[in-house]
């Protein structure tokens, strides 16, 4: 054996009681952090909400474009010089208002020309009609020819003629006289005039004098995707959505800069074809404009009503994800408080929610917020979701309304 000295040998018993004591410290430290980390997923709190079926109203959100109820360009049927213009722009007129006056001179004459050719002709009338009426009673006893009752008669023929033409030219001459003045052909607010004082008009000339827009009451054109009105009858049919409900009519409107239209429309037609360009069809609203507030041209947002969905599903949009391919899933606490991974399909919004059509049931509860510290088959500590008004969720707000963007 090898001896080995005292100061050694203690040296040595000294280091080996310091390893001895750092493995201790080390397997302590281990050991407390297995501990931590099998406390920790009972320390993750997240903020639950418990779904509830709902009944809420569907509806479409749909582009739009205000149009004229009445709209009338002005055109001269008789040319001449304009004498006369006799409206404010952008004022509005009655129909049958004289908005121009074209020289009449030329049209009195001829008037007065066929006048006078008329009662020319009326003039001669009982003269023909007495000497046809003895002629024809000579010519009974032979006391005159035939042929001269013939030309009598033919003379009267002729004149009773030459009555009906001329009173036409009478008529017509009348009516030119009368389209001197242009009048206003509806109601409505007239725009800015193309021609002035002076200036040359055409009879049905191609460029308008002006144009004239009735705006009360006044139509929202909305185009529709023929694919969602068959997916919409395919719901109906389904039981999913009512349908055939009075409110279908009435449809709320949505202004440019987002705040909603005070006065409520009705759906006046969808159109009976679709455009094959587009897949989409017309429809077709009447909204009060008492203010004037909408205008031609403007853009606007349509909200239809559809129908209505008595055991709809609603989860908040925050805790919806997606995975790599787009398919929509949310976490949810199981009756063991542990979370869960649930895939779902999603139709549309239904304001800061979504409608879901499968993958959840009513009493599920779903994770709101602290979705980034939650992974499957960890337990969790759950608190009710609270809105930013202080309300609780889920969507207890009164029959909310489904639409779709």
């Amino acid at each position: 054996m090898i001896s080995l000295p005292k100061e050694k040998v203690l040296d040595l018993s000294r280091y080996t009681l310091f390893l001895l004591f750092c493995l201790l410290i080390i397997v302590g430290c281990t050991r407390t952090n297995e501990n931590a980390e099998k406390k920790q997923p009972f320390s993750i709190e997240v903020s639950v909400v418990q779904l509830k079926q709902e009944r809420i109203e569907i509806t479409t959100e749909l582009p739009a474009r205000v149009s004229p109820y009445l709209i009338a360009e002005v055109r001269p049927q008789v040319s001449g010089i304009i004498q006369k213009r006799l409206f404010t722009e952008g004022s509005d007129v009655k129909a049958g208002d004289v908005l121009y006056q074209i020289d009449p001179a030329p049209y009195k004459a001829s008037y007065d020309n066929a006048r006078a050719a008329l009662a020319k002709a009326e003039a001669n009338l009982p003269a023909i009609r007495q000497k046809a009426e003895r002629l024809r009673e000579l010519v009974a006893v032979k006391a005159v020819s035939q042929q001269e009752y013939d030309d009598i008669s033919a003379a009267l023929s002729q004149t009773e003629a030459d009555i009906k033409y001329w009173r036409a030219a009478v008529e017509n001459a009348h009516i030119n006289l009368g389209y001197t003045e242009v009048k206003a052909p509806i109601s409505g607010r007239i725009g800015k005039s193309n021609v002035t004082v002076g200036a040359l008009a055409t009879a049905f000339q191609p460029m308008p004098f002006a144009t004239i827009q009735q705006l009360d009451p006044i139509y929202v054109d909305a185009t529709q995707s023929s694919a969602n009105l068959l997916k919409l009858k395919k719901n109906i049919a389904a039981g999913k959505i009512k349908g055939g409900s009075n409110n279908q009519t009435k449809v709320r409107l949505i202004l440019e800069d987002g705040t909603p239209y005070s006065l409520e429309g009705t759906l006046k037609f969808s159109d009976v074809t679709v455009e094959p360009s587009t897949g989409s069809y017309i429809l077709r609203m009447v909204f009060p404009n008492p203010n004037f507030t909408l205008l031609p041209g403007m853009y606007v947002r349509t909200v239809i009503s559809e129908g209505i969905a008595d055991k709809a599903i609603l989860v908040p949009q925050q805790s919806v994800m997606r995975d790599y391919k787009g398919n929509p899933y949310v976490f949810i606490v199981n009756s063991e408080g542990k979370v869960d991974h649930r895939m779902i399909n999603v139709e549309r919004t239904v304001k800061d929610k979504w409608l879901v059509t499968s993958g959840l049931k009513e009493g599920d509860t779903v994770i709101v917020e602290g979705l980034q510290k939650v992974r499957p088959g960890i337990a969790v500590k759950t608190v009710k979701h609270e809105t930013k008004n202080g309300e609780a969720s889920p969507s207890e707000a009164n029959k909310p309304r489904a639409k779709t963007n």
